[in-house]
């Protein structure tokens, strides 16, 4: 149908949800807002699904929500009644519907006869993960736009592993979904009869308690946490997200008792006023805690994002000011403390391995080599980094020592096997902490990395493609980046090319090797000087993005060569759109 017939028929539904009715009356007379609600359905990938909240076939709703969990339920319902019966987990983050997605989810799967297990409050998505493995369910649902502005809203699957579901699985539930074609005849149970029969339970201390033990164990020098820990200022801010909900007992329980909250930011307010974005990447997230951090004297800043996956921070630089570290520098030197800990303890495995995306920086590839420790690279994604683990512990060929992504995603210990800010909150402050009794900050820290092995910067870029034609012109990107292949950038000669859509990667001399993952449409260029470029469309936005991976002697020079080769592929970019 046209968007103009799906705009009728929800508008003649006798029974819609009055609030929805009204957004729906809101937009009665603006066809560019029918035009993007009710042109296509959501997009529903193997992370789930990600959009702006509104009426319509192509936004975040009730019905839209209804729809997905259908055909989890459908995929659920081709499962043996054994692991049907296991359920579903379900959490949700601050933002606005959050709450009620998650309970309107419940009910789908109710009128399944398929259990639930909802927590009583906003939790992190690390926890719903944790949830998933702890209460031995068949799959987890969150309900997040993760650092996604307000007017966001998401829907991520898990696996029974805790982590996101694997291709296959996922593949069945998007044939489920799309084959749920009228949102307005699936089925709901009444929340009362649910929990009368126990079919939906709500969770919440009974899962915390065991999650903050395990989130105990991260901890690797517990001497160190409770000598200098009990005194190092830490500011803290959950950026008004579910990270309030458990961040706060996490540093308490490790031992950490001199830190404060920013309390404007401590309030789980799906507005987000503070901050433009809730994003613990971007600096604007930071001004509060750092005008905190000045008043204060504090040694380090932490921000995790609205669902407490994705950690931010910053480091008191000699001068008093504060440095935001990126997802690359806070990885290495989490990764740098976990290795050289290990070895001088003893507990340095010898068949210990990192996991880290393709586009996560090579300095992470070098503090490994340089412990005997080897780095596997995987697809970007966490789920692959979880699939790692899942195939070491099946095996038992490899010991997971550590795992990140360079988007602010880090996992310590694999309790959990999504990427999660309060572990790493809790490990970072352990590290500062070390650095503390040194006489030096993590500032000194990331400094004495670069002069070990050398000056790394990498640097994250995207076009935007919105609109109805969005996808077509990002798939044309990607097809002159192929078929128009540069043969170098910033005058430096291109050594190989990787495509994983093929499996492939091509030397400059033509020779081939095959890639060891799986297929998907990202390209990688090592450049002659060992610099990397990475190509790839978001899984979840509307972008392609553009990664840059360089090194050099200082830390001047590293950041010109990296200007130098982001010049270039913005001038081959624009010549391509």
């Amino acid at each position: 149908m046209s968007w103009q017939e799906n705009y009728q028929v929800w508008q003649q539904q006798p029974t819609m949800i009055p609030y929805i009715k009204a957004e729906l009356t809101a937009i009665a007379d603006d066809d560019a807002a029918k035009k993007a609600a009710f042109t296509g359905p959501m997009s529903f990938g193997t992370a789930g699904m990600r959009g702006v909240m509104g009426p319509g076939i192509g936004q975040m709703n009730v019905y839209t929500v209804r729809q997905a969990t259908e055909g989890v339920a459908r995929y659920l319902d081709t499962l043996d009644e054994a692991t049907k019966q296991r359920g579903v987990a379900i959490s949700f983050d601050s933002r606005y519907h959050s709450n009620e997605f998650a309970h309107e989810a419940a009910h789908v799967l109710g009128a399944h006869h398929i259990p639930s297990y909802v927590f009583d409050d906003m939790r992190p998505t690390p926890e719903l993960s944790f949830a998933v493995r702890h209460l031995n369910t068949a799959m987890g649902i969150m309900i997040t736009a993760s650092h996604n502005p307000k007017q966001y809203n998401g829907f991520k699957i898990y696996g029974p592993d805790g982590g996101q579901m694997p291709p296959k699985a996922s593949d069945m539930i998007t044939e489920f979904v799309r084959s749920a074609k009228d949102v307005f005849g699936i089925a709901v149970a009444e929340e009362q009869h649910l929990r009368a029969d126990n079919t939906l339970q709500i969770i919440g201390e009974n899962v915390d308690q065991p999650y903050l033990k395990n989130v105990e164990s991260v901890t690797i020098n517990a001497d160190l946490v409770h000598s200098v820990g009990k005194t190092m200022k830490l500011i803290y801010t959950p950026l008004h997200g579910t990270g309030k909900v458990i961040g706060e007992r996490a540093l308490r329980g490790a031992g950490f008792e001199n830190f404060t909250m920013v309390p404007e930011q401590a309030i789980a307010d799906p507005e987000f006023p503070t901050v433009p974005f809730p994003n613990p990447e971007f600096s604007q997230a930071f001004d509060m805690a750092i005008a905190l951090g000045k008043k204060e004297g504090a040694d380090l800043l932490v921000a995790t994002d609205p669902d407490a996956d994705r950690l931010g921070a910053a480091v008191r630089e000699p001068n008093g000011d504060y440095q935001l570290l990126t997802g690359n520098q806070i990885a290495s030197i989490l990764l740098a403390y976990i290795l050289k800990a290990r070895k001088q303890s003893g507990q340095l495995p010898a068949d210990g391995r990192v996991v880290k995306s393709i586009v996560s920086t090579e300095l992470a590839t070098k503090i490994a080599a340089a412990y005997g420790v080897e780095m596997k690279n995987v697809l970007t994604g966490f789920k692959f980094i979880a699939e790692q683990i899942h195939q070491y512990e099946t095996n038992h060929d490899h010991t997971f020592l550590f795992g990140f992504e360079e988007s602010y995603g880090y996992l310590i210990k694999p309790f959990v096997r999504d990427k999660d800010a309060i572990q790493s909150t809790v490990l970072l402050a352990e590290v500062a902490a070390d650095y503390k009794q040194r006489g030096m900050t993590l500032y000194d820290g990331i400094e004495e990395l670069y002069a070990t092995y050398g000056y790394f910067a990498e640097k994250t870029t995207f076009e935007e493609f919105p609109g109805v034609d969005g996808a077509d012109q990002m798939a044309h990107l990607m097809s002159e980046f192929r078929e128009n292949a540069p043969k170098s950038f910033a005058d430096t000669t291109i050594a190989a090319v990787e495509d994983f859509s093929t499996g492939v990667k091509t030397a400059a001399d033509g020779t081939t090797n095959k890639i060891d993952l799986p297929q998907s449409n990202v390209l990688k260029y090592w450049l002659s000087d060992g610099t990397w470029i990475c190509i790839r469309p978001s899984g979840t936005e509307p972008k392609v993005k553009f990664y840059i991976g360089t090194s050099d002697k200082t830390d001047a020079a590293a950041h010109a060569r990296l200007d130098r080769f982001e010049q270039a592929l913005k001038a081959y970019v624009s010549s391509v759109k």
